[in-house]
């Protein structure tokens, strides 16, 4: 059974440290803005109920040892639904969080827009999406815990809306709600479960973790003045290179490094990431329908300090691959945080499907988001570098290679059959191609072959 706590008491599931807002002065007309017989009585029996006089809770708190400003919705007052009332504390909410710079972090539990206040009630939606954007301008992140349940206006603002998206297990998700659902329609859709297998949430989260997972999210996601517009001096670092964790002799010729690069025995990306970072909290999905298992993205705490990630997997990166790392990318650099990319596919997938989902504008997409970055991106290439679809998920300038890896403009067996050679000169086509890790760094296409413990270059690129 999904999560039906009160407003207080999910504020008390995640932090010890709250201190409530003052609200903005209430509206005392007697039944509302459409004069809705019974509507006031509505009111002071949900008071009378939850103890609370409108449908959210918003202040300042402390989760996880990080600063921000809390929104809880009370499911008991009028079904957690939006009134005008509610989108004046919403908007402080906003409001507070960008006078303060502070990320905002909502726990939702809301079934829309309050009927017995007609288009006012509507219209809040619009109050909501203006603060939200004013707050996504000023820089600090925007985090959304989606509880039982979450549909209508308050999923599609402060639910879809936020940067990052988690949810409590067997919430209901949506923007229809149970009872104006077309006739049939499949149930598991409008679960969190069903959402995060559509790309639109990043994480379900037991109730138990969720204190140290809100902890974690708020530390990597802390607001840096570099990611709003700041001078190229104020740049963060940029992210350490990842060690090699495989071989560490250079392949002799192209094809040698073409068959090390396909190697099933050789580390995948999960294994840099894993020893890379000490902590991973990860995103997912395009927010379109679209994800792809080929692709790991998210935040890793790398002693204590965030950095983004966009792992490919050794796969043929689909679109919706493409737009989730454009997301990541883009949450990053507004956001202050150094990204490192880990290169590894055949290429770009070329499925008709692929097609159908946009994958010329979703490979775009990639490259316009690495291209436009504020902070420093990092990339090693780990595996196989296919084509454009690894190159869109590489820094110009700022590319390593591992020994087990190769680039090139297109496969060695795909060249050979554009050329009309025989297979038999595939071999020899990998030569030509100059694909190997030292020839990528006598090339100036990486700046350096990575080894196990260091980063290395001779003269010629080769590991010294």
């Amino acid at each position: 059974m999904a999560d039906r706590l009160s407003a207080r008491a999910a504020i008390a599931a995640v932090t010890a440290d709250f201190t409530e807002s003052t609200a903005p002065r209430e509206d005392t007309s007697a039944d509302g803005p459409l004069g809705w017989t019974g509507y006031a009585d509505s009111r002071a029996r949900a008071t009378a109920r939850t103890g609370e006089r409108e449908s959210v809770v918003h202040g300042l708190a402390t989760v996880g040892g990080h600063r921000c400003v809390l929104v809880s919705f009370e499911f008991g007052f009028l079904g957690g639904s939006l009134g005008q009332r509610t989108g004046d504390r919403l908007e402080a909410a906003y409001e507070e969080a960008v006078t303060r710079r502070l990320p905002l972090v909502s726990l939702i539990a809301t079934g829309g827009s309050r009927m017995q206040e007609g288009m006012i009630a509507l219209t809040q939606l619009h109050r909501v999406a203006a603060a939200s954007a004013r707050l996504r301008a000023a820089g600090p992140a925007q985090l959304a815990v989606l509880r039982d349940p979450t549909t209508g206006g308050g999923w599609a603002t402060l639910g879809a809306g936020a940067d990052v998206i988690l949810a409590l297990p067997g919430a209901q998700v949506g923007f229809a709600g149970s009872r104006v659902r077309p006739p049939g329609a499949d149930p598991a859709a409008y679960t969190a479960e069903g959402q995060l297998a559509a790309g639109q949430l990043d994480a379900i989260v037991p109730p138990e973790e969720l204190a140290a997972t809100l902890g974690h999210w708020l530390g990597a996601l802390a607001y840096r003045e570099a990611g709003a517009g700041a001078t190229a001096q104020a740049a963060p670092p940029p992210a350490p290179v990842p060690d090699a964790l495989s071989a560490t002799g250079l392949p002799r010729t192209g094809w040698d490094a073409v068959l090390r690069a396909r190697s099933a025995s050789r580390p995948r990306a999960e294994a840099y990431l894993d020893a890379y970072f000490g902590i991973r909290l990860p995103l997912h999905g395009d927010r379109c329908g679209g994800t792809d298992p080929g692709l790991l993205c998210g935040f890793g705490l790398r002693e204590g300090r965030p950095i983004a990630y966009v792992a490919q997997c050794g796969t043929p990166t689909r679109p919706a691959g493409y737009r989730t790392a454009a997301r990541v990318i883009r949450l990053a650099d507004r956001l202050g945080v150094p990204v490192l990319t880990l290169v590894d596919t055949p290429g770009a997938a070329n499925d008709a499907e692929a097609e159908r989902a946009g994958a010329g504008a979703a490979i775009a997409d990639a490259f316009a988001a690495i291209a436009a970055a504020r902070v420093p991106v990092t990339t090693l290439v780990v595996g196989e570098g296919g084509s454009g679809g690894a190159l869109a998920l590489a820094a110009p300038g700022h590319t390593h290679v591992t020994a087990d890896s190769y680039f090139s403009v297109i496969a060695p067996e795909l060249a050979a059959a554009i050329l009309k050679r025989s297979p038999d000169r595939t071999r020899a086509t990998a030569d030509q191609l100059r694909l190997r890790p030292q020839d990528l760094v006598d090339l100036g296409v990486a700046r350096s072959v990575v080894g196990p413990g260091s980063v290395r270059t001779g003269s010629n690129g080769s590991i010294a």
